[in-house]
């Protein structure tokens, strides 16, 4: 009777433990379902997480904007889930499983202002310290590239482009004298070399010449969003060029000459100025033939381009 009394004492234990450390690892998460619009600390979780897989590459803030929502329907993708871009019981479960999360770590990062893109793989700390190349996997493959900004721009050809332009320094900078915008950057990022902010310039002055200051401001931030998308190319060079891209390509209109509003443009957007709301998409309603990129959930409308996802 002793040895029954003591063998079901251990088998409780044990079931205990298993119960309270299954309890002990989810925890971090709250019982609701997180959505777009989103805030707090569940958010931060869910960010974290999903950077950890290699599905979300922006830096982390506990916002469920839309880079959130679209990291999510990768990873549900992935994993074989219902794809609806929403983090209920199942896909917490998954993530919980699937990935690692040091609450103190990122809170502390976050609180001190720093700023972290690749959470997971090495070391955090050293990954922090180290930063590190877009090197996830590719969560899902993105259909083919429409032309998602028919211009209605002129198409004629310009001239190959000579010796690069010498580097601006921010007293070269002048403050953009369309409507008052903010903000306002005034200076040369690190991480993007003057061949890049260069032909940036050009393509955003080929897409959306004319168009309001912010809207070539978007143009811009697209650009420096699919850099960041685990779904497109990781450079400028191969995000602009990518066959079917953009129409400034492939009519020749890359290769006119900037203008300094879409200098200011680039530098602008490379210091953080987003009007499209993470849009990696964007399309003229009035010229595009395509179906599919009307299918693409829409965020705004700037100018004569609408931005979506």
């Amino acid at each position: 009777m002793k040895s029954m009394i003591v063998k079901c004492l251990i088998t409780l234990t044990i079931i205990t433990g298993i119960s309270f450390n299954h309890w002990h690892e989810s925890q971090a998460f709250s019982p609701q379902v997180i959505q777009h619009g989103a805030t707090g600390e569940d958010v931060v979780e869910l960010q974290a997480r999903l950077q950890y897989l290699g599905f979300f590459n922006s830096q982390i803030d506990g916002v469920f904007g839309w880079g959130t929502y679209w990291a999510l329907r990768n990873f549900q993708y992935e994993f074989g889930m219902e794809i609806d871009g929403l983090a209920g019981k199942e896909a917490k479960d998954k993530l919980v499983q699937n990935s690692d999360y040091d609450k103190e770590f990122v809170r502390k990062n976050i609180d001190a202002g720093n700023s972290f893109t690749h959470y997971g793989g090495m070391d955090l700390e050293d990954q922090v310290k180290q930063g590190s190349s877009k090197s996830q996997p590719k969560a899902e493959e993105a259909p083919q590239q429409q032309n998602q900004a028919e211009s209605d721009q002129s198409t004629d050809q310009g001239t190959d482009q000579g010796t690069d332009q010498e580097s601006q320094t921010a007293d070269d900078q002048t403050s953009v004298t369309e409507a008052p915008i903010e903000p306002t950057s005034v200076n040369i990022p690190n991480g993007f070399s003057q061949n890049d902010i260069r032909l940036m310039a050009q393509a955003v002055y080929g897409e959306a010449r004319g168009e309001p200051y912010e809207g070539q401001v978007a143009v811009a931030a697209v650009i420096l969003n699919r850099i960041q998308s685990p779904i497109f190319p990781d450079t400028v060079s191969s995000v602009i060029y990518e066959p079917l891209a953009f129409t400034a390509v492939a009519d020749g209109q890359i290769y006119l000459e900037p203008d300094e509003t879409s200098q200011r443009a680039v530098l602008d957007a490379i210091n953080g100025w987003d009007p499209t709301g993470e849009a990696i998409y964007y399309f003229n309603p009035d010229t595009a033939t395509s179906n599919w990129i009307w299918s693409r959930p829409q965020i705004k409308r700037i100018g004569k381009h609408i931005f979506c996802y």
